[in-house]
């Protein structure tokens, strides 16, 4: 069984720099940019494919960049609404 997160621990792992990758979210401690991660996902790969790929991280990784992209729909949903 796959341990759960709480969402302020999985955001923790997403950090946004104005001088690491241009101020894109990245996954803290490397230079991958969220975005790359959820296309990777939204093109069908797996985490275990992403883990594969990206040996430096976790699957906590990955998880944050799902929750990093929900809270970014949310916040955008309530500004629109």
């Amino acid at each position: 069984m796959a341990k759960r997160f709480k969402r302020e621990e999985l955001l923790q792992r997403i950090t946004i720099d104005p001088d690491i990758c241009f101020g894109k979210p990245c996954i803290r401690g490397h230079r991958i940019w969220v975005s790359l991660i959820l296309d990777l996902l939204a093109s069908g790969a797996t985490i275990q494919e992403i883990l594969h790929e990206y040996p430096g991280l976790e699957e906590a990784d990955v998880l944050a960049c799902i929750a990093y992209g929900a809270e970014m729909a949310r916040e955008r949903h309530l500004l629109a609404g």
